[in-house]
């Protein structure tokens, strides 16, 4: 019985905060009570895998709600991080598609078109570690 109650208040507290340690501390269970009792019940790794969901979405949805007040404010860097990553006209990256028919063999036109995306992502790969290896450097 205290352990159902135990369960539900961990359960209750990972859905607002959906990180395992917070939710720990929160209802004063030990981390390794939670995996024991995740380890031993279906149910309870089905019931924590909804509620983090639920919680991530929760998280997610004040996260862009910030996000849109930032912009209303005319905050530069919430307008830039929304177009990025919302508007493909202003997406920081290569996207190449196309649809082939089922052969065995690729034609010429296909070949040069895998290898130019092939150098494009080593380039983009390139660029990403530069500028990551930048940021290690100061």
């Amino acid at each position: 019985m205290k352990n159902n109650q135990q369960k539900k208040m961990f359960l209750k507290h990972l859905r607002t905060i959906p990180i395992i340690q917070v939710a720990c501390e929160k209802s004063g269970i030990a981390r390794a009570t939670i995996y024991r009792w995740k380890n031993k019940s279906k149910k309870f790794t089905k019931d924590m895998e909804e509620v983090l969901i639920e919680g991530e979405a929760l998280i997610n949805d004040m996260g862009e709600s910030q996000l849109v007040t930032l912009i209303r404010e005319k905050n530069f860097s919430a307008i830039r991080f929304w177009l990025n990553h919302r508007h493909s006209k202003f997406c920081e990256r290569i996207e190449v598609t196309n649809k082939f028919k089922k052969q065995e063999k690729l034609t010429m036109d296909q070949e040069k078109l895998v290898q130019e995306a092939l150098r494009l992502a080593s380039s983009e790969f390139k660029i990403v570690n530069s500028k990551k290896d930048e940021k290690d450097k100061s």
